[in-house]
């Protein structure tokens, strides 16, 4: 059964995904994945919230499935972000190329940190 659980937050964070993607990258004109670097930002803020809240004993091992494993599983993307810097670096923007790879792991791990810390003040 969760296996069920999995499926149903990918169900939801696949299309959220595109959508934000699609949202954020049709209101600029650069080449930078800005869509991208936020979905995977956001995610890792939930992701660190999930954790802090699990760790803190406030929430099931369902809805960490549901909302870790399935939702933020969908709605962020390694091989998206992977992909984008990879053809930035190809089309000659090294240095944007850099950034991305640098910024969206930096920011990654501040938000998931950020996230957890949130969590177990809420719940301490």
């Amino acid at each position: 059964m969760n296996w069920l659980l999995v499926i149903a937050g990918a169900v939801v964070g696949a299309p959220l995904r595109y959508l934000t993607d699609r949202a954020v990258q049709s209101r600029h004109d650069t080449a930078f994945p800005w869509g991208t670097f936020l979905v995977n930002v956001s995610g890792c803020t939930l992701l660190g919230f999930l954790s802090g809240a699990t760790t803190a004993g406030a929430i099931s091992s369902h809805l960490v499935l549901l909302l870790g494993t399935g939702l933020c599983g969908a709605f962020t993307t390694y091989s998206t972000f992977s992909y984008e810097t990879l053809r930035l670096a190809e089309s000659g923007a090294r240095l944007q190329a850099a950034v991305n790879a640098v910024g969206i792991v930096a920011a990654g791990l501040g938000a998931a940190f950020t996230g957890a810390a949130v969590a177990q003040a809420l719940w301490q």
